[in-house]
């Protein structure tokens, strides 16, 4: 009788990336599988990387601001809010009131725009809501309609400048924010009803992937990812800037740390944003719109750290300024490529029919990840 031989088996190296239909943006994945499991995730960024930190020495203040809108191009205001208040500190200058409601006007109608987008995004990445993305385009219209009337501009605005902004709101525009407002509450509804416990759903994100406290602290996660692990920290409260403090609204938490956490922080981050927009417009004072400066403004030798909530996490902006018209060195510290950097460790060990969903959860732009 011949001898059986023994079955060997091997993992397989697949690719997800950068064309891959379901990816954000250009990111690479190899990952290797032992049949449907995930033993080992590699990643692979820089398919945007535009040297943008290098550009930075070399121009002056106001346009860094102009060239961060290409970082999170997604969040615009937030890329150059964190850039102008770390000159502010730096100079030492006051902001003007009624500047600091509008920029925390534009941030929130921003972070709002967002995570529409993510919504729409995860339904369709999960193969099953291809809906959601066509309703999350057709809500940032109304998004990008309000910030081009106040900027000129709907992605990249290039309105926040050293010490306040750089128009102020026309006639009717916050009452365009409020209608704004009154809409999303309306759509947040059907979202709720077309997508949150839909049965689907709810088997692709349940119980799929499970952030802890300690995990998330331990890489340097922040944002909606570590408050879905049950860690309450948000900077407009816990190191609150601009006029943040003036305002009542709630930090959303959940403590499951899966997928569906992730996504119901998020949702639940947009009521708290519109009850924040409404606020400031109820409360927003008359006056100037930015402190007087020359163009080209000139810090004082020295360094500092400056850091906002933005969509995806803690946003931060490191300057050294040799005391010249142009940053010595200005360091974007992003949310997207510090969380990503964990799911070399966080896909280890999942199913590969969660890889979409586990990957979705970061909501990365890889713009901001390469820089």
């Amino acid at each position: 009788m011949a001898a059986t031989k023994k079955l060997q088996t091997k993992t397989v190296s697949v690719n997800f990336g950068p064309q891959h239909p379901s990816m954000h943006g250009v990111l690479f994945v190899r990952a290797e599988l032992d049949g449907e499991l995930i033993v080992q995730v590699e990643p692979h960024i820089g398919y945007l990387h535009r040297s943008m930190e290098k550009i930075f020495e070399n121009r002056y203040y106001n346009q860094c601001i102009a060239i961060s809108d290409r970082a999170d191009y997604l969040g615009g205001y937030f890329n150059e809010t964190v850039i102008a208040l770390a000159a502010e500190r730096l100079m030492e200058v006051k902001v003007p009131e009624r500047a600091e409601f509008l920029r925390v006007i534009l941030m929130e109608l921003t972070r709002i725009a967002n995570h529409i987008f993510f919504w729409g995004n995860f339904g369709q990445d999960l193969g099953s809501f291809w809906t959601t993305a066509l309703w999350a385009w057709r809500e940032r219209e109304m998004y990008y309609d309000i910030v081009e009337e106040i900027s000129g501009y709907r992605q990249h605005p290039n309105w926040i400048r050293i010490g306040g902004v750089y128009k102020d709101a026309t006639d009717g525009w916050l009452q365009k924010v409020l209608d704004f407002c009154d809409e999303m509450e309306k759509r947040l509804k059907i979202y709720e009803n077309l997508v949150t416990y839909n049965e689907i759903f709810l088997a692709r994100t349940k119980n799929v992937g499970n952030i802890t406290k300690k995990w998330a602290i331990d890489w340097g996660i922040t944002g909606p990812l570590l408050r879905c692990a049950g860690f309450k920290w948000d900077l407009r409260k816990d190191d609150t800037y601009s006029v943040y403090d003036q305002f009542e609204f709630d930090i959303p938490t959940t403590h499951n740390g899966d997928c569906w956490d992730a996504y119901r922080v998020r949702m639940d981050e947009i009521t708290e944003s519109i009850k924040i927009v409404r606020q400031a417009v109820s409360k927003i004072p008359d006056g100037p719109i930015r402190t007087k400066l020359p163009m080209l403004v000139s810090p004082p030798r020295g360094d500092t750290y400056a850091r906002i909530e933005g969509p995806r996490g803690e946003l931060g902006c490191y300057l050294v300024s040799d005391g010249s018209k142009k940053p010595y060195r200005l360091k974007l510290r992003a949310p997207a490529f510090v969380n990503l950097a964990s799911i070399t460790e966080f896909l280890k060990d999942q199913l590969i029919g969660d890889f979409i969903a586990l990957l979705a959860i970061y909501d990365p732009v890889m713009g901001e990840v390469d820089r």
